[in-house]
């Protein structure tokens, strides 16, 4: 059915998409909203900030 080396192509190709699949699900889940969280708060530092100018000039 298979040669040795198409076995270990077949086997490389499952590895790298595997990778590829648990790197997706780790940013999806970990990496994107601690990266909108922080984008946010910084967003409502920045706002709170002009009002503080603002209202003291």
């Amino acid at each position: 059915m298979f040669e040795f080396d198409q076995y270990l192509g077949f086997l490389a190709f499952l590895t790298i998409l595997t990778l590829g699949f648990w790197l997706m699900i780790f940013l999806l889940t970990f990496v994107i909203p601690y990266w909108i969280g922080g984008s946010l708060i910084e967003r409502i530092k920045e706002i709170r900030d002009a009002r503080k100018a603002k209202r003291d000039s």
